[in-house]
Formats: C-alpha cells, structure tokens, sequence
C-alpha cells in the first residue's frame, strides 16, 4: 500500500505516520509538507513544497496511491473567515483533487473536529468553514473518510503545535483515564486516531463516512473492526498546523 501524508510535523499527522511505518501493509509513505521533518526511515519519500494551492509540479510523484491522509490545519483564533477559508478549505480540496486525479479508487481522511456543522447554519465560523470542506470532499469520486475526533490524549512523541492545545493536553493528559470512563463517545489517543485512519483503507469505501471518537476508537482498536453509526458531537478543533 501506497501512502501521502500532509501535516506530518503536527500532533494527528505525526501519529498517522507512526502508525503508518509501524503498519506492515504499508510499503511506501510520501509526507507533503512545507518544511521537511528530516525523517530517516526506508518506508519515508519527503517532498517540501511551498503552494498548497497548486500541486500541478507533483503530479507525477503523486500517481499509484492507495491513500491520502491529510492533517493540515490551523486555528480560526485571530484569522478572518476568507483567510481561514482559503487554508481550510481551498488547500484541502486542492490537494484531494491532486491526489484523486490518476488514483480513482483512493482513500482519503480529513480531520476535522467535533462540532463541524455540515448544514451551514453555525454561527460558527470555523464550523461552517470545516462543513464545507467535508462537504466537498465527500462529493469527490473517493473513499472520503471524515474525522471527527474530541479530546485526543497525545501520545508516542506526538505534540500539538496550537500553544493553547499544547499546555491543555500538557494540564489534563494524566486525567485521560477519568476523561475517557466519563466521556467515552468524546475522547481518544493519538494512537487510536493514527491506526483508524490507516484503517480507513481497508473498509474499501463503506460508510458511515463522518466518523466521531467512538468509532475512531473502535476502528483504532488492533484487530477486526468496523465503525458504529456516528452520533451528534460538540466541537473539538486540533488540526495541527502546516
């Protein structure tokens, strides 16, 4: 199985390449990144590349693969809603169109977020925004995966690059036992979250495609699993970021 990654420097992006490299089914992982992670590993191709508008210069690397997992991502803090959509949005769906072109039966995962408002009713603006982009994506002639997942403990060296996030998982992690026997529907770990959307590969385009943290951690969980129907879900938002 042939493999793209954007966003590996970030917390979920990072734990999808762990579970990508650690998975024997995965022959080849190309990571897509502005700024190269310097990994050495005999599965791992890197391209840096600076226009996440445009990938028309790799086409040709991105022929042959099995499945996109795309993690990019920023906070809405402090940005306007065109800003905020033209990274959430205009750069997802440029390159799921880029990955798609010559690759008619891919897999594609986004992450999203608890509380995505798929209707465009939020008043919400990065709900909306995240709505549209599932929307999109979930047009596409693809296995379109969306993830939704809440809180995510950090895990394996993965680390949040939103400060906010960082000092949050940092503040409550040791708590996640707790969390998670409370709030089992709204909680994961970057492991689970990593080998679900590997996962997501073998499920061969079977719904449901809107996958909140239940079924994160049930397709997460090593051995056999399909995920349940999802259910409604308040917000989460920890895309990394590029």
């Amino acid at each position: 199985m042939r493999v793209a990654v954007f966003g590996a420097s970030g917390m979920v992006g990072h734990a999808v390449l762990d579970a990508c490299l650690r998975d024997p089914r995965v022959e080849d992982v190309l990571v897509i990144g502005r700024t190269p992670l310097n990994t050495t590993h005999p599965k791992v191709r890197e391209i840096t590349h600076a226009d996440f508008t445009d990938f028309g210069a790799l086409q040709d690397e991105l022929r042959g693969l099995d499945a996109c997992f795309y993690c990019l991502g920023v906070s809405a803090a402090g940005r306007s809603e065109a800003e905020y959509t033209r990274i959430t949005h205009s750069c997802t769906l440029a390159a799921a169109h880029a990955v798609s072109a010559d690759n008619p039966s891919l897999t594609f995962t986004y992450v999203s977020g608890e509380g995505t408002d798929s209707t465009g009713t939020s008043r919400t603006m990065w709900a909306r925004v995240k709505g549209r982009t599932e929307n999109d994506l979930l047009a596409l002639p693809v296995h379109a995966y969306m993830f939704r997942p809440g809180y995510i403990r950090p895990g394996g060296g993965a680390v949040s690059k939103t400060t906010a996030y960082r000092w949050t998982y940092r503040l409550t992690s040791w708590l996640y036992p707790l969390l998670h026997r409370l709030a089992p529907r709204h909680t994961t770990t970057a492991e689970q979250l990593g080998r679900a959307m590997v996962a997501t590969v073998g499920l061969d385009g079977q719904g449901p495609h809107v996958l909140h943290s239940s079924d994160i951690n049930r397709l997460g969980t090593p051995g056999p699993a399909r995920p349940a129907a999802p259910g409604q879900e308040p917000e989460h938002e920890d895309t990394p970021t590029a």
